[in-house]
């Protein structure tokens, strides 16, 4: 499993490799997060095309690199969380019912949590996307709104996750948090392509 250091220092052509392998980890998790970290990069970098245009730019240059600095980790943190999921499902039939499907429910339990940060992360990209792209240098309005757009996919598929996982608790708060995220993220995209070209 990879370490966070390890995970971001791989070349891309490696990452990929993995994704496309037999074996069940890095998944949609994991992709979902890279996606809303390299929305985020798009963002920050039309927003830096913009520091002349705006004078609300680098606040947004700002808060996108924090974001991709912090969704970036949760890549490999949702392969651990996965592989813990499976380790609670190979846990042996004949250990009692409740003890092996309370093992089995919290670690889905916890496996929703990363994916559900993605999805808050990306409804945050999508809406500074959205701002750049309004506000920004028209030159880069495309890139904006292409991190946006990257940003409610990484979003939604992050959140349908946590639906997944969470999926015999429909009442969970946190399944309803994970749809307002990808809502949001959704408005926000369509203000970016709102703008034009």
């Amino acid at each position: 499993m990879s370490t966070v250091e390890t995970f971001l220092a791989q070349p891309l052509d490696e990452y990929l490799e993995e994704i496309a392998s037999d074996r069940p980890a890095p998944g949609g998790g994991s992709v979902a997060a890279v996606a809303v970290a390299m929305a985020a990069g798009l963002v920050a970098m039309a927003a830096r095309f913009s520091l002349e245009h705006w004078d609300d730019a680098r606040e947004i240059v700002e808060r996108a690199d924090e974001i991709r600095r912090r969704v970036a980790p949760l890549a490999p943190a949702d392969s651990q969380a996965f592989e813990e999921v499976l380790t609670a499902m190979r846990l042996p039939k004949h250990l009692e019912p409740e003890v092996r499907n309370a093992a089995i429910g919290n670690a889905l339990a916890r496996a929703a949590e990363i994916p559900l940060e993605i999805a808050r992360e990306a409804s945050e990209v999508a809406a500074l996307g959205a701002l750049v792209a309004e506000h920004g240098n028209p030159n880069v309005r495309g890139d904006a709104a292409a991190g946006a757009l990257l940003a409610e996919a990484g979003g939604r598929a992050a959140a349908n996750l946590v639906e997944v996982n969470l999926g015999t608790t429909e009442s969970d708060s946190r399944i309803a948090r994970a749809r307002e995220h990808v809502e949001t993220a959704r408005a926000s995209v369509e203000r970016a392509l709102a703008v034009g070209p």
